[in-house]
C-alpha cells in the first residue's frame, strides 16, 4: 500500500493475472468475432440470437433483453432494427403493456442460429476449452464465480 495515497498497489501476481486477464478477454472476443462474420454476425448479433432463441416463444421484452445483453435501451434498439433489416428478428407489441415491446426471433433467425451454433461451439471449443485441462476448466470456474456474484450483485441482478 502506498502510505502517501492509501491505494492498494497490484502485486506482481496480481497485476500479471489482470492483465492476462484483459489480454485474453480481448483477444478471445475479437477472434471469436472473426469466426462469425462468415455469417455475417457479430458477437453482439449473436448473443441477441442465443438469448432469443433460449426464451419461452423466442422472444423476450426488450428492456429484459437489454439488461441480459449488458447494452443500453437505446443501443439495443439500434442492434434490433440492424437485425431486423436481415430478417433475423422483428419487434411486436406488448398486448399487456403498450409502451412494451418484445424482440422475437424469425423463422430465419432461428435457421441462422442452428447453421451458425456448430460453428461458433468449435470455435470456443479450439480457442479456449480444449486448451485448458478438465481441472483447469474446473479451477477458472471456481476462481471466476465470486467475480460474477459480485458484479451481479452490483447491478443489482440475480444471476
Amino acid at each position: 500500500m502506498d502510505t502517501e495515497s492509501g491505494t492498494r498497489w497490484l502485486s506482481d501476481a496480481e497485476q500479471r493475472a489482470w492483465r492476462t486477464h484483459l489480454e485474453v478477454s480481448r483477444l478471445l472476443t475479437h477472434r471469436l468475432e472473426r469466426d462469425l462474420q462468415p455469417f455475417g454476425l457479430t458477437i453482439n448479433d449473436y448473443e441477441i440470437l442465443v438469448n432469443l432463441s433460449e426464451s419461452a416463444e423466442h422472444r423476450m421484452r426488450m428492456s429484459d433483453l437489454a439488461a441480459a445483453t449488458l447494452q443500453s435501451k437505446s443501443r439495443l434498439s439500434h442492434q434490433i432494427t440492424r437485425m431486423e433489416r436481415s430478417g433475423l428478428v422483428r419487434r411486436e407489441n406488448c398486448d399487456s403493456d403498450k409502451r412494451g415491446l418484445f424482440a422475437v426471433l424469425t423463422e430465419r433467425g432461428w435457421g441462422t442460429m442452428r447453421e451458425v451454433a456448430p460453428h461458433h461451439v468449435a470455435s470456443v471449443r479450439r480457442h479456449f476449452v480444449d486448451l485448458l485441462t478438465p481441472e483447469g476448466l474446473e479451477s477458472l470456474y471456481h476462481a471466476l464465480v465470486p467475480v460474477a456474484e459480485h458484479l451481479h450483485a452490483e447491478r443489482g441482478r440475480p444471476q
